[in-house]
């Protein structure tokens, strides 16, 4: 393996960005350097941001790369390689993929089936075969209203590389979908159902709910805890719930709902995370709290693309505009979730870190990214 020096770039270090250079070497972060100096061995970047790859803790793109269209299943390894591969066309070198465990077969309106473990074992196999060029960990997505939430999470173990188990609980009439109007757009637009159909969704989920939520809840609870991984909880709306959160033992918060919400994680040491397309768009696109509203609370820490991978970058630009601090503004995409995940070695530019890096070149309020190197080696 061959240094690479990056040079003549504007280098977004832990807490300010300086002009300078960065030398990876072995896998590693060898030296940063001030100065605009380019080395004859040296790529010059020109100006450029020069930052810690981006660490996305939760993203359904692979699922959208399974199923491309309504009842069109696509080959699951093409898939992942593919969502590999746009991962990294745009900054991010390492992935939760997000899977979800718990299914329903009893609702011909709204059944969904098994596919987490036959996926994570594929996710695994490449990996181990070093055919992906980021890392990838799971994110187990533990719906709690569902049939067979016990029964899927039994087949994963600590060896599964689990990093996140985050309590999910789309029961309608509450949390994400407390508005059963937005739910009803959601639902009836995905699925096409009629809306005796949609009734019947919302009466038989709450019955789910009622009948196994909390052996569910209390089940990827414990079942994190055998992972080894970190508890998210989803779409917390109330106090209430995030001091259910803080008992669980969660780290961080996936997408609060309202401002309330938000502020009970903070008060509690619990991370917050929004979602980048929330902040590109304005606002959410389930009628909740706006990403933007929390930054200028100051009550955001981690951002996420959600279903939208090249979000990831833009939005981490903007909040470093917003709040008038790139490097706090990268930190959301970098820094901040390596620690809510106990990622220790990397999400900074630090001698003796990872070498996963990003070069990014402006555009407008944009970015677009100009070379992605993984443990020191380029891989776009």
């Amino acid at each position: 393996m061959t240094d690479t020096i990056l040079a003549n770039a504007q280098i977004v270090l832990p807490d300010e960005v300086i002009r300078g250079s960065v030398r990876l070497s072995g896998g590693r972060i060898a030296a940063i350097d001030h100065g605009t100096a380019v080395p004859a061995d040296a790529i010059d970047c020109g100006g450029d941001l020069v930052m810690p790859g981006l660490i996305e803790l939760h993203t359904d793109n692979l699922e959208r790369h399974m199923q491309p269209r309504p009842k069109v299943n696509w080959p699951h390894m093409s898939a992942i390689v593919a969502h590999d591969a746009e991962l990294a066309s745009v900054g991010i070198t390492t992935v939760f993929d997000a899977l979800r465990v718990g299914s329903i077969f009893s609702n011909t309106n709204a059944g969904y089936g098994e596919y987490a473990r036959a996926v994570a074992s594929e996710i695994l196999d490449l990996r181990a075969r070093g055919v992906l060029r980021i890392s990838h960990f799971l994110h187990l997505r533990a719906e709690i209203c569902s049939e067979t939430l016990v029964e899927e999470m039994a087949k994963f173990g600590p060896e599964d590389r689990v990093g996140i188990v985050s309590l999910m609980d789309h029961t309608p009439g509450q949390r994400q979908f407390r508005d059963l109007s937005k739910l009803r757009e959601y639902v009836m637009g995905k699925r096409g159902l009629s809306d005796e159909a949609f009734l019947d969704h919302v009466a038989s989920q709450q019955a789910l709910r009622a009948r196994v939520g909390d052996l569910h809840e209390a089940t990827a609870v414990a079942e994190a805890r055998r992972y080894g991984a970190v508890l998210a909880s989803h779409d917390d709306t109330t106090a209430d719930q995030v001091t259910t959160s803080k008992v669980h033992g969660v780290h961080f918060a996936e997408f609060p709902t309202t401002v309330d919400a938000a502020a009970a994680c903070r008060a509690e040491g619990i991370r917050v995370m929004m979602g980048a397309p929330n902040l590109i768009r304005g606002g959410s696109h389930s009628g909740n709290v706006a990403a933007a509203d929390l930054a200028g609370l100051d009550l955001l820490d981690i951002l996420s693309s959600d279903y939208v991978p090249s979000s990831l970058l833009s939005a981490a630009l903007m909040l470093g505009d917003l709040w008038g601090n790139m490097a706090r503004g990268i930190a959301t995409v970098t820094a901040a979730p390596a620690e809510a995940t106990g990622l220790a070695d990397r999400g900074h530019l630090v001698p003796g870190a990872r070498a996963d890096v990003v070069r990014v070149a402006r555009i407008g309020t944009a970015g677009a990214v100009r070379g992605l190197w993984v443990q020191g080696n380029r891989v776009g």
